[in-house]
């Protein structure tokens, strides 16, 4: 644990991937509900991939989350591989099965990323910034992230343009260093790092090493691109760790 002391944010170990995530979901849940009460309405972007489907299978049946806060609620992707539906690969196919069938929630609150579409990036960042326009600050309200085992984050992969983008909030990335199918559409820095809560979902030994590497150099962004999200304003950074993601 001693190893992790440069990560920004806040570090929780947990015993197990199952408390990871079940810490994460009580913790996300009552944010969310607490922005609905402040500001009427919560967006919150959901990362693909193995790591959160504990995560959202806990969503799809927390009773304290009830139908009418899925109906003051958007959901946004964080990335998106750019795979046509229901291609087993898509993000979005993942969520729909694990979370989306189970609860009840508006359909033009549920945003899917246009990634078959040559400007899918325009389009999908044009929507962001006209939704999170009407709220306070123009802001994410949490966004669920998690990483690859070569420190990757979203689709911001290791040594990719992306990553130095400060201005544009979606783009597509490619790169040697990305996993097929490529390429990814995915959320940049700008606005993954302004987002009000900003929770790491990590758990596994094969996630220790690039962890371990992202808290001892945190100023490297191109070789473990994790060490990218840095909260900004007043956002809360959280990591969610299991003990062997910690310890190795």
């Amino acid at each position: 644990m001693n190893g992790l002391a440069g990560l920004r944010g806040r570090v929780l170990v947990h015993a197990d991937e199952s408390e990871a995530s079940l810490s994460l979901e009580r913790d996300l849940t009552a944010w969310l509900r607490q922005r609905i009460e402040q500001a009427g309405v919560a967006h919150l972007a959901l990362s693909g991939g193995k790591g959160p489907q504990s995560l959202y299978r806990m969503l799809a049946t927390d009773t304290t989350y009830t139908a009418d806060h899925w109906a003051c609620t958007h959901l946004w992707m964080v990335d998106e591989r750019c795979v046509p539906d229901p291609d087993p690969h898509l993000n979005f196919a993942m969520i729909r099965a694990l979370l989306l069938e189970s609860i009840r929630i508006p359909a033009n609150q549920v945003h899917p990323m246009p990634v078959l579409l040559p400007d899918g990036d325009h389009r999908y960042e044009s929507d962001l910034r006209r939704l999170l326009g009407s709220t306070e600050g123009g802001r994410l309200d949490a966004a669920v992230m998690g990483m690859g085992p070569d420190g990757h984050t979203a689709s911001l992969f290791p040594r990719t343009p992306a990553l130095h983008e400060r201005e544009r909030w979606v783009l597509f990335n490619d790169g040697e260093t990305v996993l097929p199918p490529r390429p990814r559409m995915t959320l940049t820095f700008p606005v993954l790092c302004a987002a009000r809560f900003l929770a790491v979902l990590i758990t596994g030994a094969a996630k220790h090493q690039a962890l371990l590497a992202a808290a001892k150099t945190p100023d490297d962004v191109d070789d473990h691109p994790i060490a990218g999200l840095r909260p900004s304003h007043d956002g809360q950074l959280v990591w969610y760790l299991d003990r062997t993601a910690a310890d190795g």
